[in-house]
């Protein structure tokens, strides 16, 4: 099947999660992130995916934002950290993040293949339209498309309709990109072509489903949705 769209996770796909800790910690007032931030940003994100499987399973959804500002906090009281200059930092920056140095070319190239794109993100309507603006990336995507339409956080399949009922395709002729390999699965579960972006060399997740493709970046991306 043809393939008519081509959809993304934002976060850690086409945005550097790590990058608010990062940027946070190359601040000379921000020392004490020097030497934690790496750590930050690791148990961050994991909290964060963590508080959003939670929430579903327990019924009891809220919106990325407050499942981010938890996740922080959970990092840094791992870390020992109780600054809330800090945090506010940190949580400010995570509104700008920046995208992979591969993301606005690839995208051009889609839309100059005539490509149908999106995003399709746990991300509230404001935080995706902060991070997209931030990145110069508004004239490369035709829809943001947030799990707050439907208030269940992924990879529960009424998310993944989303992108059925917005572009008018069968699942088949999407091709659904995430660096989240349970995210990956989640979609291939639901019927999309899937790729999964594993920029850091992780294992396979033991789970039924399997993406399509595996790529160390998204260079490649407008090949595959030929």
């Amino acid at each position: 099947m043809t393939i008519k769209v081509c959809v993304f996770d934002a976060y850690g796909t086409l945005f550097d999660v790590s990058a608010a800790a990062r940027e946070a910690a190359s601040a000379p007032e921000n020392s004490a992130l020097v030497d934690t931030w790496p750590a930050i940003a690791r148990d961050w994100r994991l909290k964060q995916l963590q508080y959003t499987w939670l929430r579903a399973v327990m019924n009891e959804h809220c919106d990325f934002w407050q499942v981010t500002q938890d996740g922080l906090d959970w990092a840094m009281a791992a870390a020992g950290l109780n600054d809330t200059r800090l945090r506010q930092v940190m949580l400010d920056l995570y509104w700008e993040l920046s995208a992979y140095a591969e993301v606005p070319a690839m995208l051009r190239t889609l839309k100059d293949r005539g490509m149908a794109t999106a995003i399709l993100s746990n991300g509230s309507p404001a935080m995706l339209e902060a991070a997209v603006s931030s990145a110069g990336l508004g004239d490369v995507l035709d829809k943001l498309l947030s799990v707050e339409t439907v208030g269940i956080f992924k990879p529960d399949a009424r998310v993944y309709q989303l992108v059925p009922d917005a572009f008018g395709v069968t699942p088949d002729q999407v091709l659904f990109v995430s660096s989240n390999g349970w995210d990956a699965a989640g979609a291939a579960h639901f019927g999309f072509q899937t790729a999964w972006v594993n920029r850091v060399g992780e294992p396979m997740d033991a789970l039924p489903w399997k993406p399509h493709h595996v790529l160390s970046d998204l260079t490649t991306i407008p090949d595959l949705a030929q």
